[in-house]
């Protein structure tokens, strides 16, 4: 297993979902309720396990890939974006299913979610391909899984968080265990890159 693959595996059905929902009839308002209660649930449940466990290690590692200004600036966009994400999924929670309120805010938690998941899979991902060993990969995607599937039937309280601090408290905090594990199954040192060489970067003029 492989979290830049899941992570990818999994915005894929996040596509997938929102467009199911944009061919269901739109009378059926109990059939709506249902899948966007699972795509809802999916969502903060797929944003919290990356804050859990993708990010800490990424701004350990990462140098900023592709259009991404550096690691810092690449994590708290990603964390900006999430609460965007969750300001949108609960307008619709709160409001009647089917109603215009309510399709407003599934189109606006569309928006902010599929610009999220390509601003991500170019930077964040990539970043963390160029940088991470395969054992942190896998070791990440295993957490990551578990941590969702534990949570897949009831979901979790949403909380935003605040990008700077975030990134503050994840570059000053010593190596996780996971990092630990990893580096000592590679032979390795904890929060230093599998591969030393920054990540390939775009040209300067398409840099935030």
């Amino acid at each position: 297993m492989d979290i830049t693959e899941i992570i990818q595996h999994q915005h894929d059905e996040q596509r997938r979902q929102f467009a199911v929902l944009e061919e269901w009839s739109r009378d059926d308002t109990e059939g709506l309720a249902a899948l966007w209660g699972r795509l809802a649930i999916f969502l903060e449940l797929h944003a919290e396990a990356e804050e859990r466990y993708f990010y800490p290690e990424l701004v350990k590692i990462g140098s900023g890939g592709a259009d991404a200004e550096s690691v810092g600036e690449e994590v708290e966009d990603a964390i900006h974006d999430h609460n965007e994400i969750r300001d949108a999924v609960g307008r619709a929670n709160a409001a009647k299913t089917g109603s215009d309120e309510w399709w407003t805010a599934v189109v606006d938690a569309n928006v902010h979610n599929s610009n999220h998941m390509g601003e991500e899979e170019r930077q964040d991902l990539g970043d963390f391909r160029q940088r991470a060993s395969l054992q942190l990969r896998h070791d990440i995607a295993v957490a990551f899984l578990r941590y969702m599937a534990q949570h897949a039937a009831d979901g979790i309280t949403p909380k935003d968080k605040d990008p700077e601090k975030y990134v503050e408290a994840k570059e000053e905090a010593p190596p996780t265990a996971l990092a630990k594990k990893a580096a000592r199954q590679d032979g390795g040192v904890p929060d230093e890159p599998a591969d030393d060489a920054p990540s390939k970067k775009s040209s300067p003029d398409l840099q935030e």
